[in-house]
């Protein structure tokens, strides 16, 4: 049997020596050996990168057209080489042909390198919620892609309006962003929407974070920053057990919203945290006039906190100075879905605004599978001239109950929800996580001359496939009081919503 590198290189000599048959000269005869040595060269070092493949294929088998002898008188062509391989069945050994390919690198190959050449340089990836998270050799720098998909149906009826009886779609969130940090200190994180046919910038911060001592840690963030308010308020949107905030959250709250540009520091020990914010207005606020300003402080606390309960005690509270161009202070509060327009408690038309402090408290934990949680809030509005102050009021109680044994996604360092951990993801051939929860909240605005109230009762069932990947369901039996508006008095009716969520 002939060696692969011995009858490739003879088949390439062979193919190259036509021009013997016209008698060259020795120096050209000298010229051409040196040639044909280098090329063989060439095609060796080839040959060890690519020895060991074969074809299968029928060209690749079939004999290769003969070669002229320098006397111009065809030549037989060379047996192919032959590659040993075991039969299971005879236990013996037969021979297949093999036929090395001697072509440049394809892409394939050229990944192989790519991929070498990175492993090389250390750059690690791991896998997480959807996206990867990048590491560089050091262990210095990381980075990951994030976003959010929150795509909506509802459906109300029931309403003695029709025009409250309507069925609606929506992205509740439609989220790109992108997330890192540099060492052990500094990290960022910038986010923008595209839900309702607009790019909102929502979190966008740069932040440093160390260690006081063991069990004592603080982060200083800058920037456009979320709110940390209220136990709902202060959970992201793609990981409310409903498919709205309480009332708490969206009614006891500042003026700007749910967002401001400032500093937050935060500090967390073991059982608990404490941040405090100082913000102006959202980012794309008003330039011409000065920004309101807010400051807003909470603190929660894990009494008891094992592997399967948690007590949670939280309070919050925020004071506004409004500016010039922030004095309107109508409100027209989500009580039976965010997606109908028409169903709101309104405070009527409230102008002349020029502070507000509001505050709230928060208590739940959960035991196993089953979780509950209350919360309450007030916000009083000072008002221009000798009007009085304007109060809000709120309170809800929630809970769920995981069919599946899941634990309730409780995040004890920050007292808010987040990403559950699915024991069984369907994607693994279990039933994912099953979740049913019920919710009762009540708003009132009454205490203005033109404010409305309303209560809502909702039931839902949500089913998490994995950690980030999950179906909602919530029927919401809503009654609503208005002093003002298009739809004025008693008024009650039912809102199914359904959800389908990605967080990545």
């Amino acid at each position: 049997m002939i060696p692969i590198r011995t009858a490739s290189a003879l088949i390439a000599l062979l193919a190259a020596t036509p021009a013997l048959a016209q008698t060259p000269s020795s120096d050209e005869l000298a010229a051409l050996v040196r040639q044909q040595a280098a090329e063989i060269a060439t095609l060796r070092a080839r040959l060890d990168r690519l020895e060991g493949v074969a074809s299968a294929s029928p060209a690749a088998t079939a004999p290769a057209p003969a070669a002229p002898s320098p006397s111009g008188t065809p030549m037989p062509t060379p047996p192919a080489p032959q590659l040993a391989q075991s039969d299971p069945a005879s236990r013996g050994t037969v021979t297949r042909p093999f036929a090395p390919q001697l072509v440049p690198p394809g892409p394939a190959e050229r990944d192989v390198t790519q991929a070498r050449q990175a492993n090389a340089a250390g750059v690690t990836t791991e896998w997480g919620a959807g996206l990867p998270v990048f590491h560089s050799a050091d262990g210095i720098y990381t980075f990951k892609p994030r976003g959010r998909i929150l795509t909506d149906v509802s459906s109300t009826f029931g309403s003695r309006y029709n025009g409250r009886n309507i069925t609606t779609t929506g992205m509740r969130a439609l989220r790109l962003g992108l997330e890192g940090g540099v060492g052990t200190h500094f990290f960022y994180q910038f986010e923008s929407d595209f839900s309702e046919n607009e790019v909102d910038i929502v979190t966008a911060f740069i932040g440093w974070r160390n260690r006081i001592r063991p069990g004592l840690d603080y982060d200083l963030r800058a920037g456009h920053l979320f709110n940390d308010r209220g136990f709902e308020g202060s959970t992201g949107s793609d990981s409310t057990p409903f498919m709205e905030r309480t009332v708490v959250s969206t009614a006891i709250i500042p003026q700007r919203g749910f967002y401001g540009v400032g500093i937050m520091p935060r500090l967390f020990w073991k059982t608990g945290h404490a941040s405090l914010t100082v913000t102006g207005d959202r980012i794309d606020g008003n330039q011409a006039t000065n920004d309101s300003r807010t400051v807003l402080g909470r603190a929660h606390w894990n009494p008891v906190k094992n592997d399967r309960s948690v007590l949670h005690v939280g309070l919050w509270g925020f004071d506004e100075a409004l500016s010039s161009a922030a004095t309107t202070l109508t409100r027209n509060t989500v009580i039976g879905g965010r997606f109908n327009g028409a169903l709101r408690v309104s405070t009527g038309t409230l102008l002349g605004g020029r502070s507000t402090t509001g505050y709230g408290a928060e208590l739940g934990g959960y035991v196993g599978p089953v979780w509950v949680m209350a919360e309450a809030g007030e916000r009083r509005a000072r008002l221009t001239g000798d009007r009085p102050d304007f109060l809000s009021k709120a309170w809800s109680l929630s809970g769920g109950w995981f069919l599946t044994g899941d634990l309730p996604p409780y995040n004890p360092r920050l007292g808010s929800f987040g990403q559950p951990r699915v024991l069984k993801p369907i994607f693994e051939g279990g039933p994912g996580a099953i979740e049913l929860t019920a919710r009762y909240e009540d708003l009132d605005y009454t205490n203005l001359p033109t404010g409305g109230r309303g209560w809502a009762a909702t039931a839902g069932v949500n089913w998490y496939l994995n950690s980030f990947t999950r179906l909602q369901f919530n029927w919401v039996h809503w009654d609503t009081d208005n002093r003002a508006g298009a739809f004025i008095g008693p008024d009650d009716g039912e809102t199914i919503g359904t959800r389908l969520a990605v967080t990545f």
